[in-house]
């Protein structure tokens, strides 16, 4: 296995997850103050905030695209009521992760702080008989943007939304259909002064993260709201890099739990060695 080449889908699978979670609330209560949106505008962000972060999880399907690389299809479980965390499977060789899984699709998870990936087990290697990678978020975002990931749903969805409520130059684009639903298209442009402690995450070109989006010093966000005032699409871009989450089912999700620590192989060091090559 080389590492080099794992450090890099490592980077694009992993960012691009975490990707439609970018913005906390940190840093953007400030902007509230000075930036003056329609209060129709307003009020319609703050119902579909509230309704998403009380739902707590939902099952989503996920597409990535950055310059250079095959899309990435995801699909599976979000979950922000007690912290935030994924379980999702991805198409393997668009992922390029041929190397260690067979399968057309792989398992990704996301829990208490880092990644985990189904694989095969490996003959040799850190993953000699393990049936799972464990990748840290700081060998990915580096130590100051991973712990903006941390704790409390920090990275949810919800958290994006509460972002985007605080976002300059919030529009209204009228009605729009997706996915079989009558929705309200609004977009934001987040800059770095509203990004708060997520800046550390996306705006390090030298991060793994940062490699891929090019070092982002802004966002634009688009948000679909249905008719039960809940997001029914969430497209973020991110530098070089979009990342699109249909939401299919809201609520009554699966909790994810990490693999057992004897059935996992850790990579995170590796891969921090090798993060400043790719």
């Amino acid at each position: 296995m080389k590492l080099e080449y794992t450090a890099a889908w490592v980077g694009f699978t992993a960012a691009a997850m975490v990707a439609v979670t970018a913005c906390g609330s940190e840093g953007v209560r400030k902007a509230a103050d000075v930036v003056d949106k329609s209060d129709a505008i307003m009020a319609a962000l703050a119902r579909a905030t509230d309704r998403t972060e009380n739902l707590g999880s939902a099952e989503v399907k996920v597409s990535t695209a950055a310059p250079g690389t095959a899309p990435i299809s995801m699909e599976g479980t979000y979950s922000w009521g007690d912290g935030y965390a994924f379980d999702v499977e991805m198409d393997t060789k668009a992922a390029q992760m041929q190397q260690l899984q067979d399968a057309p699709t792989t398992r990704m998870l996301f829990v208490d702080g880092a990644y985990y990936y189904d694989v095969d087990p490996q003959p040799a290697g850190p993953l000699k008989g393990k049936e799972w990678m464990r990748i840290d978020a700081s060998a990915v975002f580096g130590d100051k943007g991973a712990q903006a990931f941390s704790g409390g749903g920090g990275g949810s969805p919800a958290a994006s939304m509460r972002s985007l409520k605080y976002a300059n130059n919030v529009e209204d684009l009228g009605k729009e259909t997706v996915d079989g639903q009558s929705t309200t298209h609004y977009r934001a442009r987040i800059d770095q002064a509203q990004m708060g402690k997520f800046k550390d995450a996306y705006g390090d070109a030298d991060s793994l993260a940062g490699s891929v989006t090019g070092g982002a010093s802004s966002m634009t966000m688009d948000i679909w709201v249905g008719g039960k005032d809940l997001p029914v699409r969430l497209k973020q871009k991110i530098g070089a890099m979009t990342v699109t989450m249909d939401f299919e089912k809201f609520g009554k999700t699966a909790v994810v739990k990490a693999p057992p620590a004897a059935e996992t192989g850790d990579l995170s060091e590796a891969v921090k060695g090798t993060a400043g090559k790719q």
